[in-house]
Parts: structure tokens; C-alpha cells; sequence
């Protein structure tokens, strides 16, 4: 169906590939709505918006009712559309503005510029819509709040704004005033919405930002947190992705009354500190213990608390009216979903991304598996392969072989103490024996390097659990690893201070790796600088090296069936593999599922009974 014999599209959103207005779009096109989604990027045009499309179809909407245009807020009243564009426009209804520049540290007319001017043309191009009927503004919870609005603000008044508040929320304060005055002098039905801060899809934690409250989130998680700035009562209120884009896209229907301003926020949000507490005992790490008054820290140089001025604006224990809200989303069969599991999703989400930096392959989350908030991505009931990484990695070591899995259905976890899971005083086989207690399948488990000592207890004593066993340069019949990496306390330090590019040439060697080989050292390289995992990545070096522990695993080898054996040729096996079927890689090393991920996959593939 094209957009001539459907009438056009009758919704439109600026800011459409933003984190909410994506969602957005997506609720539109699930109502069935024909959409509109302006871009600034005038090489895409109208059949543009390629990332923007394919979110969409990963997201299960088709994009056939999506319509694309160039458009710029910046670019005055017509919003540099087309002439054509803009009377593919005309018959628009619907005019959703989540636009909006959202950073700290921007310049007063590099704020205004987007987030006041922008929102001006946006609203003044709303006006010559003959058929509108609404206007829906994404403002800030902040804002809004004080006596009746004005606009314009004397320049001095103006700079007191953006001197007291900083260039982002100065911006969104002064934009939200702008627009519901000049909104009343246009006569255009507007709706303004309120939200708190936007974390994850309360279902996946799918994340899309990556400052203000996720950035206490990274460095709670890499113990860069050790005091909290507020009072027991600070109040940081949550909203999910998924539910604020369902209640804007519910506004034309729901809310029959233009001129609403709606704080849109989860009430039942916990406070600031409690919040950081639930995080904590989620991922696992501590919570810090003080709390350090606003007002303090805002008198000690930020060089010397690392807060950034500009965020302290939101640390207050203020609570917000919600009611009008409450009464849209009640018309719309709205709820809330429970927020401390979105809240427990979106920090899952956070991690396996590594805070926007890289996307995990395979995005998983933390549980308790045999006394550790573990790490676990994957299928925890029926997989038909478990991968376990050696050291100095974590599970996205495993991103090359999953993508020549095609789709092969895995469970992938993170070693208690090491990569992102939580230390235990439990054995090593106790907690893969606890990890694996849900799976109802016999599946391949493959194992690298030190993770190769876990598998083989497990497979001898478990041998009907499981198919086959793979081992990926068991180190218990290599070479031992250099006295210093068996020293700790010379280990240590090296570890916590190695470079992603330093441990790519000493894992990969010389070559240039490919993108997945590249993200999974950098992933390794990030957990060594958390506290304690390098610590502890050095004491299991010395442990796994000691002679009787590969004395011992080389006699278990013999009574374990079902094993396959892959080496690299550079780091070969020196002592008897026994009967297990081993198989050499040509020129590569220790790491040949970094390297060479066909390769393993296709061994196995042949452990499964699959062909190769």
C-alpha cells in the first residue's frame, strides 16, 4: 500500500531515531496508524531512515505505513522540508516533538538552538496544519513547576536561568514556557508530558541513553561510587521506555482535552539511596554507605567530586502530582509495570551493553548460581551448547562462535569472580553444577582454557548431563603459563592496568582481529579494571598451574568420554591427550575461538552429531 492510496500519513515525529521517539513510533505503527518520521539527514529522503527501519523490523512493526523526510528543526518555521514534503505532510493530525539535545556540558545557544528555537518551529509549522489535533511536546520533569509561565524572559532573568540551572536543563526550562505560550497565542491544542528519567523497556532493559542516572549505574558497577550525593529521602523518579511511548501514543485518543501537562513517572520509584542498594545486590558489588549533602558538594570543586554541577539540579526529595496522568493512562488501560524488576532489566541491559559502548551479541542478565550473582546470557533450560570462558575473558569471548552458530541455541556464562559475575566461596564445580540445574537437554559443553578444569569434574561426574565435551587449549596439557602470570602479586597490577589494544596483541598476537575478536578483549579488558578482577584472575592463573591441579585433570582426562580436544599451532599439547579426539588449528595460539571462530564452530557442530 502506498502512501497516495492511504491517505498520507496522520501522525508525525521529530526526533524520531532519539530513544524515545523511536518508541514512539513504534506504539504509533503498532495502532496501525500511518507514520511520518522526520530526519535531519537529507541524503536518506523520504525512502531513507535505514537504522531507523531496520529497529523497527527487529522490533516486529513493519514499516510499510512509516513515511521518511528530511526535515531540520533548525532551519526555521518550514523546517527545511520540502515543498513536496511538506504537502506529503498536510494532512497530518497528529504532531509528536520528542526532539530534543540532551547532554551536559553544552553551550547556552547550542542548547537553545534544538531544544527552545527547535520546539518553536516545530509548533509553528503545527499551526499550518489545518486538520490538527494535537501537538504533543516532550518536556522535563523539572520543569514547569513554578509560578505562571512567561516568555520571552528579560536577558537577565535568561542568564540567571542558564547560570543557575546549566545549558540542558536551562533549555528545556525556558522551551517548556516558550511553547505553552506561544501555543495559546496560535491557538494550537497542545499537550505537554513530563517525564522523569527514561530507563529500559521494563521487559528487555533495551537502553537508548546513556547519561544522568545510568551513569551512577556504571560507576556503581565499576566501583567508581564509593559516596552517594543527597539525603535518605532524594527522590530520582523512573519511567520505562516502552511505558511512556504507549501513554504518548495514547494522548489523541485518551486525553480529549488539549492544554494537559502531564508528569508522567513511576511513584512507587525508590529513593535515591534504596535505589542504588537494589542495584547493588542485583549486579552484585557494593553499595556505597555515605550519603554527601548536595549542597556541600556543590561548594567543593568538581575536579575533587567528579559530580558533574549540572545533574545536582536533580537530586531533591521533591514528589511530583502524577494525578492527570494516572487519569490518561486509566482511560488508556494503562499500569505501570512493576518497577523494581525494570529497574533490575534495565541495569541487566546496562552491563551486557557495557553502557552504550558495545551491544551485547547476546544479551543476558545477573542470577544466583551456586552462592554468585552470576552473569548468564543465553537459553538457560534447553541449550545445545554451554560455553564457559578461560581467562583473562569473559562471555562475549564467545560473540565470533555464536554468529557461525546460526542462531543455535546457547547458554553463556561468566565464571563466578571473573568477567562480570560475582565471587563465591563455593567450588568451581558446585557452581557449574548449580548453573546448569535447569537444563532439561544433553547439551555440547565447550569450555576455554581455565574453565576446561569446571567442565571435565563435571562431565565425569555427570556424564549422562551431557553429549560431549569440548575443550579449547586445555591448559593442563600446554605449556604452564609464565612465572609472572602465576606471581599474583605481580600479576595483579598488569592486569588492572592492561589497555584493550595491549591485550589484543598479547591474546591475538600481531594480525588485525576482526570486529567481534576486537569487542570481546575490549569486554575483557573493562571487567580487569573493576575492583577485585584482577585479583582474582591472577590467583586462579597460580592455582590452575600448580602441578598437582593439571596432574589431577590429566588423569581425569582418561575417564571422561566423549571429549574432543582443540589446540592452536602455536601453543600445542605437550603431554597425552589419552583417547580424546583432538584436533590442531594451523597458525594460531591459545585463543583460536577468538581467531578462528568457523573453525570451532564447525568442531562443534560435529561434537553434536551435526555436520560440519
Amino acid at each position: 500500500m502506498d502512501e497516495t492510496s492511504r491517505g498520507g500519513p496522520d501522525a508525525v515525529v521529530f526526533g524520531a531515531t532519539g530513544f524515545i521517539g523511536r518508541w514512539t513510533v513504534l506504539r504509533l505503527l503498532e495502532q496501525g496508524r500511518p507514520v511520518a518520521a522526520v530526519i535531519r539527514d537529507p541524503a536518506r529522503g523520504r525512502t531513507g531512515g535505514g537504522e531507523l527501519r531496520a529497529w523497527l523490523h527487529g522490533h516486529g512493526a513493519g514499516a510499510e505505513r512509516l513515511t521518511v523526510v528530511a526535515g531540520d528543526l533548525t532551519a526555521g518555521p518550514g523546517l527545511g522540508l520540502s515543498a513536496a514534503d511538506d504537502e506529503r505532510l498536510a494532512g497530518v493530525r497528529d504532531v509528536v516533538n520528542a526532539a530534543a539535545v540532551y547532554r551536559f556540558g553544552l553551550r547556552r545557544e547550542e542548547a537553545r538552538t534544538v531544544n527552545v528555537e527547535g520546539a518553536l518551529n516545530v509548533l509553528r509549522w503545527a499551526a499550518t496544519r489545518t486538520g490538527l489535533r494535537r501537538l504533543i511536546h516532550v518536556s522535563g520533569y523539572r520543569v514547569g513547576l513554578g509560578p505562571a509561565e512567561r516568555y520571552p524572559l528579560p536577558e537577565a532573568e535568561l542568564a540567571e536561568l542558564y547560570r543557575g540551572q546549566g545549558a540542558y536543563e536551562g533549555s528545556k526550562s525556558e522551551a517548556d514556557a516558550a511553547v505553552r505560550v506561544v501555543a495559546q497565542q496560535l491557538e494550537v491544542p497542545l499537550t505537554v508530558v513530563n517525564p522523569s528519567t527514561v530507563i529500559g523497556h521494563s521487559t528487555t532493559g533495551e537502553a537508548g541513553q546513556y547519561i544522568g542516572l545510568s551513569e551512577v549505574v556504571r560507576d556503581l558497577w565499576t566501583g567508581r561510587l564509593p559516596a552517594l550525593p543527597g539525603t535518605a529521602r532524594t527522590f530520582v523518579p523512573v519511567e520505562t521506555v516502552d511505558h511512556f511511548a504507549t501513554f504518548m501514543a495514547a494522548i489523541p485518543e485518551h486525553d480529549p482535552e488539549p492544554g494537559g501537562l502531564h508528569w508522567v513517572l513511576d511513584a512507587n520509584t525508590p529513593n535515591l539511596p534504596d535505589l542504588v542498594r537494589l542495584l547493588a545486590a542485583h549486579l552484585g558489588v557494593r553499595a556505597p554507605k555515605t550519603l554527601v549533602p548536595v549542597a556541600l558538594i556543590r561548594r567543593l570543586p568538581a575536579a575533587l567530586t567528579g559530580a558533574n554541577p549540572e545533574t545536582l539540579a536533580f537530586l531533591t526529595e521533591d514528589r511530583y502530582d502524577t494525578a492527570s496522568a494516572e487519569r490518561v493512562a486509566k482511560a488508556a488501560g494503562l499500569r505501570q509495570p512493576p518497577v523494581e524488576t525494570a529497574l533490575r532489566r534495565w541495569a541487566d541491559r546496562l552491563v551486557a551493553d557495557r553502557f552504550g559502548t558495545a551491544p551485547a551479541v547476546l544479551p543476558g542478565g545477573f542470577h544466583d548460581v551456586g552462592g554468585s550473582r552470576t552473569y548468564v546470557a543465553g537459553d538457560r533450560t534447553s541449550p545445545g551448547f554451554v560455553l564457559l570462558h578461560g581467562l583473562p575473558l569473559d562471555g562475549e569471548s564467545w560473540q565470533g562462535v555464536l554468529g557461525e552458530l546460526d542462531g543455535a541455541p546457547a547458554l553463556v556464562a561468566d565464571l563466578p569472580g571473573l568477567g562480570r559475575s560475582a565471587p563465591t566461596s563455593a567450588t568451581p564445580l558446585a557452581w557449574l553444577t548449580d548453573l546448569l540445574a535447569p537444563v532439561r537437554t544433553r547439551p555440547v559443553i565447550v569450555a576455554h582454557s581455565a574453565a576446561a578444569a569446571p567442565a571435565l569434574r563435571f562431565a565425569t561426574a555427570h556424564p549422562d548431563r551431557l553429549s560431549a565435551l569440548v575443550l579449547v587449549s586445555p591448559y593442563f596439557l600446554q605449556e604452564a603459563a609464565p612465572r609472572l602470570l602465576r606471581t599474583p602479586a605481580l600479576a595483579t597490577p598488569l592486569l588492572k592496568r592492561i589497555s584493550a589494544d595491549r591485550l589484543a596483541t598479547s591474546l591475538l598476537g600481531d594480525g588485525v582481529p576482526s570486529e567481534e575478536a576486537r569487542r570481546a578483549v575490549a569486554s575483557a579488558a573493562a571487567q580487569l579494571h573493576r575492583p577485585g578482577v584482577a585479583h582474582r584472575t591472577a590467583r586462579l592463573l597460580r592455582d590452575a598451574n600448580r602441578p598437582a591441579e593439571r596432574a589431577a585433570l590429566q588423569a581425569l582426562l582418561s575417564e571422561a568420554v566423549s571429549v574432543h580436544l582443540v589446540a592452536g599451532q602455536l601453543d600445542p599439547l605437550i603431554a597425552d591427550p589419552g583417547p580424546a579426539t583432538v584436533t590442531t588449528i594451523p597458525a594460531t595460539g591459545h585463543h583460536p575461538h577468538l581467531t578462528h571462530p568457523a573453525a570451532i564452530a564447525s568442531i562443534m557442530r560435529c561434537a553434536a552429531g551435526a555436520p560440519g
